[in-house]
Order: C-alpha cells, then structure tokens, then sequence
C-alpha cells in the first residue's frame, strides 16, 4: 500500500509514512476526538480490545477499515494492549487546523511499550516493569560466554548492569535465572542473536539492529546520560558487554519517550555474588510473591509478600518485593535493618508513621512523570501533599533513633529534610484541588501569574460588567427596558423595543433587527466582546504554557525528589516489618560468621496466620550436622517444616525478624529446593525429568554455605532406581557438597545413613493412630518414623472405603509374605553397596599369604539355582513392551519361580 502513495487521498498518505516507521507497532491517529486505528491495525485492534471494527470509503481502490477509541479514555484501552504484550506507537496532531492546508500535521510523540511504561494507570502499583537488553560474546565453539545485562525501570529511573562469565552449557539455566530474578516486562536483543536467544525469551524479545549495542558509542551515550567523564566510580570499568547493552536500552527509552531520559541519573552495578541465590525453581516453592497455582498474591492462598505487606505507600510495596527476591549476603546490611526494626518496635512511634505515611503518595513515580514532562496536575497535588508531610516523619524517626542504635535510621532522618524552595514553587504555582487536566483549566494558582490572573478576570467577571452597562445605559437614555444580552451567533448586544427606539443615542450602531425590537452594539460593549470572548482562550493557553515552564522549572529538584522517596519507601519497609513483628512475636535473628542454622520454635510466616494453633518447631544445623533425613507421614507437615527453615533464613537476611523464638543463622550464599511434582510437556519433560533437572542444577552448584531442601526425591521412577538415586543423592551432598540439607524422603531404607555419616541425623514428624485414622502432630521430634501410614492419608482424602479395605488385605498380604532381606533388600545396610566401586586391594587370607589382588585368580562361586532361575527369567522380560496385565502375570511367575526353587 505504500509503493505508491499518490494513489491514496492526503490523509491517507500522512498515515501510511508515518505507519512506515512503525511497521510492528499499533498506531494510535489522532483524528479530533478519537484516536483511529485503519486497515490492518484497526483488524487487530477490534480483535483484542473488542472495538467495533468499521469501514468507510476507500483509498487507492481498496476499502478502508477503521476502528477507534475515545482520546479521553485512551489508558483503559493501553492498558487492555500493554497487558496482551502489544506496543501502541501515540500519534498526535501537532498543527493548527485552522491555518492548516491539507491534513493537520501529525507525529508520534511517545510509543508505549511494556518495558517503557510511566503512567500510573498502566503500571501494577506494587510491582516494576522494567526494561532489559541482553548481550552474549563468545559461545560454540568456546567453552566460556560472557553475557552483558542492563536493565531499566523507566518509572524509577534505575538504571543497572551486570556482566558474568559461564560455561556455555548451563548458559541457558544461569540467563534464565538472572531473568527470572529481574523479572523484565521485555527484552532487547541484537538481530543477530535472535535464534540463540529466542528460545529463552517466551513472547518478550524485541530486536533491534547490531550497532546498538556497539560498545564505543554505547559507552559515550551512557556518559552523555549520567553527565560524568568515566564510567569508573560507578565500578563499570571493563564491563564491555554490559556497556554495550546499556547503549542500546539507553537508545531505545529514548526513542519510546521521544525525549531525554532525565530522570535516569545514576547507575548500579550488581555483582553475581552479591545477593542469596534462589533459581526459579525456589522462588516458585517459597511462594514469595506468586503462590504456585496462582499468580496473584491475593488470591485465597496468600504469599510471603502479601502477609507481610503493610506498607502504607506503593513504593514501600515495591521495595519490599524487591528485597525478598534481592536478599544480600552481606550480613552488615540486614544487622542494620534488624537494628532499625528494634528501634521502632521500642516506641509508640509506629502507629503514627504508619498513619502519616499513607498521606504520602507514589513520589518515585510523579518525579519520573516530572522529567518526562508527562506529570499531570493532580500529581503536582499529591507530591505537594507528600513533601509536607516529611516534617512529621522526621520528626518520629527522630523519636525513634534517638536513644538507640540505629544508624539506618539516622541516614533516613537526614535523607528526609524538605526541600523548601521545591516545597515552595508547588505551594506557590498550584491550586489546592487541581483539575485533572490541564486543558481543563483552574490548575494554575491564583497570584502565581498576573497575566492569567487577568484573563481569568475578564472571563469570569463579565456577567457583572454586563449588569453594571446596563444600568449605566438605562440612565443614560432613560429606557427602562434596554438589556445587555450575549449569544453565540450576534456575540453582546443591546436590546431595545420598537417603543423605546426614538430614544436610542446616536452611537448606538444596529447590529440586528427582529420584529418587535432592534438589537444595537456600541464601541465600549465592542471592544469588551473582543476582549471577553478571546480571555477564556487566552486564559487556557496562558496556562498550559504556565504549566510546562512549571514542570521544566522542576527539572534541578528530581535528583532531590528521588532521593526522598527512596528514603520514604525504605522507613516505610521497616515500619511494617516492625509492625508485623510486633503483631506475631517475632524475634531479632542473630546473624553470625560460623556455619549454622539453629532455629528454637520457628514457625511458618504465612501459615502460622492461617490456621488457629502452629506447632512450632526447632531445626539445629552446624558442622557436624549438616544433613537432616525428615521422614513421617504424608500431610505430617514435611514440606511446611522444611520451606519455614528456608524462609527464617531468608528473612533473616532480608533484615526482617523472623517467627521462632531465638535464630542464630551463619553465612548462606543460596537457597535451592526440590519440591513437589510438576511437569513440563510444552518443553518435553516429564514429570521425573523435571525433578531430576532441579536435582542436578542442585548438586552441580551448591556449596557448603548453601541451604538445600530435597523433598521426596527419587519417587517419579521405579521402585530400586528411585531408591538408588535417593541414597546417592543425600550421600553427594554429605560428603561432595556438605551443604546445609533438609531431605524428606519416605525411603525408610535412607535412615541408616546417619550409621554411616556423622554429619546426617534423622528426625520424624510425629502422628498417632486411632483406630482407622491418623491424627497428626506436626512435632519434629529425634530418629526415623516408625511408618508411612499412607492407607491412613488416603482414607482422609476420601479413597472409597472398599479400596481402603482391599488394599489393608493386599498390604498384610505383602507383609505376611515378605522373604529375609536378598542382597537386593541387604544391599543399603551394608558398607559394600555404599562403596560398592571401590573393591578391596586384597582379602585377609590373601594379605597373610602374601597375595596381591592382582595376583590373585578369580573366585569360583557356586551359582545359586534360585538366583538363576529368577535371573533368566527377569532376562526375559522387556518392561517397556509389557501391558499392565501382563507386567502383573509375570510378577506372579517371578513369585512362583522363588517358591519352587
């Protein structure tokens, strides 16, 4: 449809250029009050926001189809698209229609994407969006792959990078979990990296050409955009990859913006040993801010996040995210939370912040808006009601600090002094209750511009002037019923009967007649029409004009604006952390430079709300034993045990107190579980393919600092093999690994490890039977569980009761008929299967004839005819072909086979 434009009507051309430079991005056209939408746009538009789809004549022969939405009520339908992961490229009219010829000059001014979001009411309130380009350098056939990460979060302003060195094939495993940690709304990549890196990025990747991410015009833009003439005191030095990543990011923010990002005015640089590792797999089973059969933190089966959400502001909300999935390993940090909490916690001061706080509005995000220049006035409002509220915070962090030791709190109180002249321009330029828009007016305050103050004047003062010339004319003809009257096609005029016209003055100047009277002007009502009827215009302009030199007179502020809410959302963080503290009992954790994990009655923070009585639990993990084999009952409570170990600890380090009544915990550098059954048919896994990735991720990168939390491993395969991988599992991480471990397992042959390994120890959770039922104690008490009592979890689970009673008929079947231990059954108890690959040098009989196993001939033993008939047979057995029947008959000859030998 472009090739040749002259075909199309003018508008149509103007469409179809500008259409041209977005090829994959919906177009919004301003057209008056709507927003349209033509040809295939509008096809799709229809089709997603559920828009009428409509047509209206044609253009180079081919029918045009349209469909649009309101311009006032654009955000709905932005946010409907930015939700199904659509761009929306904003196209406005620019020019004067009325001096105009031809079609009203248009042009995109900001594309909306969902990695480059600002506005409010596209945003999620208690989450980021951000913005990610990604670079990878080297590859097959090297062994070794840098990958450069920036990332962006464009209603912050933080701007990150990150640069790592991996072994190419865990590549995809370490860049998906960096993603998932970051959790990015989209994602750039280089055109030449697409088919590598497709497969990573699901429905998120954005291309773009490969010299934006050109490491030396990477490096100036980033230089141009901090203001700073080396990268150097942000340690970005050598970050070449990263670099070049962030000029890209850099270039297309921009682009989306249609401006500078002047909000973007530092950099972080994160280190990949900086915080607590936690994969996917662990931030899933945790439940921190996403339970795992719902994605929305308030669904019925609440998240770490939203138990301990009380923040009174968004941005407290936002950092409280950020730091459950950010927890640094630097102990220092959390010290100085737990110290700031502990200072709170002692005074009655955190009711009245709390209070004071929830006046505070998204300050992070109006200051973004600022430097856009995209702030509307209800923003300005809100960020003036905000910044008169620091006085009273100041003055209860004040309260709070100044008899403890606290220099967190210290820090905050200085980061939230007013900024008086800032305080000032907002209290000064805006009215106390803003219009929405400004188009709208009355957003200016009075006494801010004498000019507006003026033409407010004369629009809002003219029904007076008109009442005060009538008077003055009715005296001064002495016509009793002369009016002063105004409509929209004659403008004012005056208005005399046919009785009274001998009496008309002789400036008097007819202006209209009617049939029983004459409509006049005179020179004073003239020039106060042309002045009146041009003030309201005037007037909105003036304004608009007013407030964009407000919002650039902003500018020198934002750095101090960003500053302050970074403060507010961290005493905000603290406070409800100290207020959920005090509501639960919990208590400080003691973080310390030994390795341990001793927990005295912890509890699990989020079930612990949620059921009316918690058996609290301890868990003692130090050197000497790093290793606990959990047995007990199914719904015992295994897995709620094991995941509050997981969540004390990372509480702990988040700078949190914890639920237990004491915590010492030493240094963690990550946290992995194995937990649950799920699998991944869309990528071809299987469900025990899925447990056995976790488990190698687990044993090929944990360390002696990491938690590891193993939950019925092995259970997805056959009985032996399961069993086989369970035991070599636990003894890897015993004596390979020897990190911190909790394995729950319901192989009761794994509970003589411990025997073995001094490091391992087993506890049980408790239950009792009565009668048919099971009631359970959620106690962890010392040693093995004396039985599974699975018949018992199945007859609560509603199994129908002739399927319980069949299979208590088969279990005492099975029990009655169980032979001795065969070397099958024996091999777990005997050192020999342990370390079955290490044979002995030599026997005792050898050693004292002084024979070498190498010397020595092969032992004759006498074969056994049980064991060869049952060999044989298994030798002709293929499991894979066997149906169920028959898998089941050749059990029973298998059976039958052992008898009669």
């Amino acid at each position: 449809m472009t090739k040749d434009l002259a075909a199309h009507t003018p508008m149509m051309q103007q469409y179809l250029r500008i259409k041209a430079d977005h090829p994959q991005t919906l177009l919004f056209y301003r057209m008056g009050d709507f927003y349209e939408l033509f040809f295939d746009d509008a096809e799709k538009a229809s089709r997603l926001m559920g828009v009428t789809l409509t047509q209206r004549g044609s253009s180079n022969g081919t029918p045009i189809k349209m469909a649009g939405v309101p311009f006032h009520s654009v955000e709905q339908y932005l946010a409907r698209l930015i939700k199904l992961g659509e761009s929306v490229a904003i196209c406005e009219q620019i020019g004067d229609p009325a001096t105009s010829k031809g079609p009203v000059d248009r042009k995109v001014v900001r594309v909306v994407t969902p990695g480059t979001l600002t506005d409010s009411d596209l945003l999620p309130e208690k989450a980021e969006r951000c913005l990610l380009a990604m670079q990878i350098a080297g590859g097959r056939p090297r062994k070794q792959v840098q990958v450069g990460l920036s990332w962006l979060s464009m209603a912050s302003g933080a701007l990150k990078l990150m640069e790592f060195t991996v072994d190419a094939n865990v590549l995809e495993t370490r860049i998906k979990q960096e993603l998932e940690r970051i959790s990015p709304a989209e994602i750039l990549i280089a055109d030449s990296q697409l088919e590598q890196c497709e497969p990573l990025l699901p429905n998120r990747a954005v291309t773009v050409p490969d010299w934006h991410f050109d490491q030396p015009s990477s490096e100036k833009a980033l230089l141009e955009q901090l203001s700073v003439a080396t990268l150097d005191g942000f340690g970005a030095q050598g970050l070449t990859t990263a670099i070049g990543a962030a000029g890209a990011l850099l270039r297309y923010a921009q682009s989306t913006q249609g401006r500078g990002l002047q909000h973007v005015r530092a950099l972080t640089v994160e280190s990949e040993n900086e915080f607590i590792g936690l994969d996917a797999a662990t931030r899933r089973n945790l439940e921190l801010t996403e339970t795992i059969r719902a994605q929305d933190a308030n669904a019925l089966a609440p998240t770490l996040f939203s138990t301990l959400d009380h923040c009174r502001t968004a941005m407290g909300s936002r950092l409280l995210r950020h730091w459950l999935h950010h927890a640094l390993r630097d102990q220092a940090v959390a010290r100085a939370r737990h110290a700031a909490i502990n200072a709170l916690m002692r005074t009655d001061a955190c009711s009245g912040l709390s209070a004071t706080l929830a006046a505070v509005p998204d300050i992070e995000r109006i200051t973004t808006r600022i430097a856009l220049l995209s702030a509307r006035p209800r923003d300005l409002a809100g960020l003036r009601a905000g910044l008169q509220q620091l006085g009273s915070l100041r003055a209860y962090v004040d309260m709070c600090a100044r008899d403890a030791d606290a220099p967190l709190l210290k820090q905050l109180h200085e980061a939230l002094a007013t900024p008086v002249e800032c305080l000032d321009l907002l209290e000064r330029a805006i009215m106390l209750e803003p219009a929405a828009m400004v188009r709208d007016g009355g957003v200016i305050a009075r006494g801010y511009d004498a000019e507006l103050d003026e033409l407010r004047g004369l629009s809002e003062n003219a029904g007076q002037y008109l009442l005060d010339l009538e008077a003055r004319e009715r005296a001064r003809t002495g016509i009793a019923n002369l009016r002063v009257e105004y409509n929209k096609v004659h403008g004012f005029y005056i208005e005399v009967t046919n009785g009274q016209s001998d009496k008309v003055p002789e400036d008097y100047r007819r202006r209209q007649t009617l049939k029983n009277a004459e409509r006049y002007i005179i020179p004073e009502l003239k020039a106060f029409e042309d002045k009146a009827l041009s003030a309201q215009e005037r007037s909105l302009s003036r304004e608009k004009f007013l407030y964009e030199q407000l919002l650039n007179d902003m500018a020198p502020h934002i750095v101090t604006l960003q500053a302050i809410a970074h403060a507010l959302a961290q005493l905000d963080t603290l406070v409800a952390l100290a207020d959920h503290a005090a509501r639960n009992n919990w208590c400080a954790p003691q973080l310390v430079a030994e390795p341990c994990i001793q927990i005295e009655q912890g509890r699990h923070p989020v079930v612990e709300n949620q059921i009316e009585r918690f058996i609290a639990n301890d868990c003692q993990l130090a050197a000497e034993r790093k290793l606990l084999l959990i047995t007990g009952p199914n719904m015992g409570g295994k897995s709620t045990f094991m995941r509050q170990v997981a969540l004390i600890t990372l509480l702990a380090y988040v700078g949190s107190f914890v639920p237990a009544t004491g915590a010492v915990i030493g240094p963690i550098d990550r946290i992995f579980t194995r937990i649950g059954a799920a699998d991944d048919l869309a990528g071809g896994r299987s469900t025990f393919m899925v447990e056995m990735t976790e488990s190698a991720a687990i044993l090929n990168n944990a360390s002696e600092h990491s938690l590891v939390l193993m939950d019925e491993v092995g259970r997805g395969t056959s009985t032996f093999d399961g069993l086989a991988l369970a035991w070599a599992i636990a003894k890897h991480l015993i004596d390979v690994t020897r990190s911190f471990t909790l394995f729950a397992t319901h192989y009761f042959e794994l509970t003589q490890l411990p025997e073995i390994h001094p490091t391992a120890a087993n506890v049980h959770l408790s239950a009792v039977e009565h009668k048919d039922t099971i009631v359970f104690l959620h106690a962890v008490q010392s040693g093995p569980a004396s039985q599974s009592y699975g018949l018992q979890v199945a007859q609560l689970a509603g199994v129908p009761a002739p399927v319980i009673r069949a299979a208590r008929k088969h279990l005492s079947a099975l029990e009655s008929q169980s032979m001795q231990p065969t070397p099958q059954f024996d091999l777990f108890s005997t050192q020999q299967f342990i370390e079955r690959d290490e044979e002995p040098a030599h026997t005792a009989a050898q050693e004292r004839d002084g024979i070498t196993a190498e010397q020595a001939p092969p032992i004759a033993v006498e074969p056994d005819p049980q064991a060869q008939a049952v060999l044989q047979s298994l030798g002709q057995i293929d499991p894979d072909a066997l149906t169920p029947r028959q898998a089941l008959d050749a059990l029973y000859k298998l059976k039958e086979l052992s008898r009669n030998n």
